[in-house]
């Protein structure tokens, strides 16, 4: 029998793959996806937790247009609401889906966590103390926005931390909705830290300081 070259066996073969429908390559080699992974407690402390910190960053960026607020501070201020409005709509759908308990959009609070029959509050990292939330409300103009973007660099720090933490937990971040989440938070909310630390320096203000 007469060998057929080997270049011919793999034009073949490539012949034959771009017969089949986009992707099924990929699918019959792809592993098991992660979408069919279980969730962790870690998971729903993120999803839970990141409701609370973006619930705070929605409420002091309403503030934007009563207290004076340049209009580049209000232009960011409006992304941060509709964006992070749309973000705690899908953290509370996916803690519904899971049966998990789902925070209040509006609960801009310490998290409340039970355990061995007490209520314990945590702080998310980054988000604003009652006096530096008053200190804000109480400032109005240039003041605002300088008090604004300051806080809202360590808040959005504080986000970033959170994305860490939870990918420093064995097995978390393996759901779909979960991992492409913090992929987003963390690409997002660095680039609104930088965009924020240019507009601090504009203002002869360094490093939120």
């Amino acid at each position: 029998m007469t060998p057929i070259p080997r270049l011919a066996i793999t034009a073949l073969a490539l012949a034959s793959a771009s017969m089949l429908p986009p992707g099924t390559l990929r699918a019959q080699n792809a592993p098991v996806g992660i979408a069919a992974l279980k969730h962790t407690a870690a998971d729903v402390h993120f999803m839970s937790g990141m409701i609370h910190h973006h619930a705070q960053a929605v409420l002091i960026a309403k503030w934007a247009p009563t207290h004076g607020a340049s209009a580049e501070l209000q232009r960011l201020c409006e992304r941060i609401v509709v964006g992070q409005r749309d973000e705690i709509d899908l953290m509370q759908n996916w803690l519904r889906d899971k049966g998990e308990p789902v925070p209040e959009a509006t609960d801009a609070g310490p998290m409340k966590t039970q355990h061995e029959g007490m209520t314990h509050e945590m702080v998310m990292p980054g988000m604003l103390s009652a006096d530096d939330l008053k200190a804000l409300d109480a400032s109005s103009g240039a003041a605002f926005d300088t008090l604004f973007l300051t806080f809202m660099i360590r808040h959005h720090e504080g986000a970033l931390t959170m994305v860490e933490e939870l990918l420093a937990s064995p097995g978390a971040a393996q759901d779909e909705t979960v991992f492409r989440f913090q992929s987003d938070v963390f690409a997002d909310q660095s680039t609104e830290i930088r965009v924020m630390q240019q507009m601090l320096a504009a203002r002869g203000v360094r490093n939120g300081a």
